[in-house]
């Protein structure tokens, strides 16, 4: 069976964030930590490399860890500085590094915790105002809102954890057979 693109739909930009919106929308950041490891706690370490398209579970979730922590200083930088230009980074040649495909997870797991932690605090002191800062991406050349890349990370959670649960769901069903 082939694995869907986006296991829980794609991403669909908005910058129409109420206060109900964004309020959902950090309950999914602080809750990813859970469904994260949720979803990856039963696996064994054969488990772990079991690829969905191109990455392995494991450098899915070593790459959350990796991603958030980017996201979370594009957050920082973007509420100290007047429309930063961020950092990217590949997260191809990120997940290709030896710590992503071979390392442990659980270090990744305790980071993307504590993580989430840090940024839903500073989230929730944040004003429509804040929200409305924006920073510019160097390779996409888009300028994003706060409120649109807060969208876009509660996205990036459910759309990884969502790969791993359809590769779990599948695959060691399949097995199971």
């Amino acid at each position: 069976m082939t694995p869907p693109e986006f296991p829980v739909g794609p991403y669909v930009p908005s910058d129409d964030l109420d206060e109900r919106r964004r309020q959902e929308l950090i309950d999914v950041l602080n809750n990813a930590p859970a469904a994260l490891g949720a979803a990856v706690t039963p696996l064994n370490e054969s488990q772990l490399d079991m690829h969905y398209k191109n990455w392995t579970i494991r450098q899915i979730v070593h790459h959350l860890a990796d991603s958030h922590l980017h996201s979370y200083i594009r957050f920082k930088w973007t509420l100290t500085e007047e429309q930063p230009t961020i950092k990217a980074h590949d997260e191809g040649r990120w997940a290709a590094l030896a710590d992503s495909r071979a390392g442990d997870i659980g270090p990744a797991l305790r980071l993307f915790e504590g993580l989430h932690v840090r940024w839903v605090q500073l989230l929730s002191t944040l004003s429509p105002e804040h929200f409305a800062r924006a920073f510019h991406h160097p390779e996409t050349g888009e300028t994003n809102t706060l409120g649109r890349a807060l969208g876009y990370d509660a996205w990036h959670c459910r759309h990884h954890t969502g790969q791993i649960l359809w590769l779990t769901r599948n695959t060691l069903l399949e097995g199971a057979k």
